[in-house]
């Protein structure tokens, strides 16, 4: 083979394996990627921070907690303990990680007469509804990463509290390079199930039913109907038309009383001579 050809063959060689990478990563972020299955399957939230703290801006899919031990905490915490899910099984936080909020405490002089951390963490209840602020999938060590945030509104609870948590669910080994949303997703329903439309609509976050009411405030009102009008020389057919038929009806010859409820309507020979 001539020099010529070597030098074209491998300069072919350099552009293939330059371009490998790009396509994996294309597919790993593409439409059909696990990222892009699951973002579409949980819609995340937008969170955001007002005077009171921590709100979230944009609501997104809301999940129901199906399983107990999902530690949190308050939404001032700059630590977050991971739950782990593992065979459909949640399990705390180790001793370490409770050490680390021990510690964070202290920074922060946050005091508990009982000298625990129950002040800052507490275990989420069954039922609860959460939504999914961020998720995260780490194909190495096949672990899907879900961090969440209590939604008070859906909750209704008086005094929002905005908690946080954060859960990691364990998959085997290489589960996750061949795995679908559908698959992970049907893992991640026995743990944190997405709320049914049913629930979810009389569960409408506080702010969004005030624009619904906003908007049928706005909503522009039947014009009010004038009130009727009696005039002298009307007929009594007129005079019904307006007032309906009367309770009473006086026969004085020539002269006639309609009685109605509020008011005496006289005609003489059949007209509106006089009302009372």
């Amino acid at each position: 083979m001539s020099g010529k050809a070597c030098r074209t063959l491998k300069a072919v060689a350099v552009i293939i394996a330059g371009l490998l990478p790009a396509g994996i990563a294309s597919a790993q972020g593409g439409a059909d990627s696990l990222e892009s299955q699951l973002a579409a399957k949980y819609k995340v939230a937008k969170i955001g921070q007002d005077s009171s703290g921590i709100s979230v801006t944009d609501p997104g899919t809301v999940l129901v907690i199906k399983k107990g031990g999902i530690l949190s905490v308050t939404s001032s915490n700059m630590v977050v303990i991971p739950s782990y899910v593992k065979d459909g099984q949640v399990h705390s936080a180790n001793g370490n990680a409770m050490a680390g909020v021990s510690k964070l405490l202290k920074w922060k002089n946050v005091s508990d007469p009982t000298g625990s951390t129950t002040a800052e963490t507490k275990f989420l209840t069954i039922g609860e509804k959460v939504y999914v602020s961020k998720i995260e999938i780490n194909r190495k060590d096949s672990k899907v990463s879900m961090a969440i945030i209590e939604c008070d509104s859906c909750n209704s609870v008086q005094d929002a509290s905005q908690r946080k948590a954060q859960v990691v669910f364990q998959f085997p080994k290489d589960y996750l390079a061949g795995a679908d949303g559908g698959q992970v997703s049907d893992v991640i329903s026995q743990v944190l199930e997405i709320q049914p439309e049913e629930s979810a609509q009389q569960d409408q976050p506080q702010d969004a039913q005030g624009a619904q009411g906003q908007q049928q405030a706005q909503q522009p009102e039947a014009p009010a109907q004038p009130p009727p009008t009696i005039q002298l020389g009307q007929t009594m057919d007129e005079v019904k038309g307006l007032l309906g038929e009367p309770t009473k009806v006086v026969n004085l010859g020539v002269k006639q009383i309609y009685i109605y409820k509020d008011m005496k309507v006289v005609f003489l020979r059949g007209k509106v001579a006089d009302v009372q």
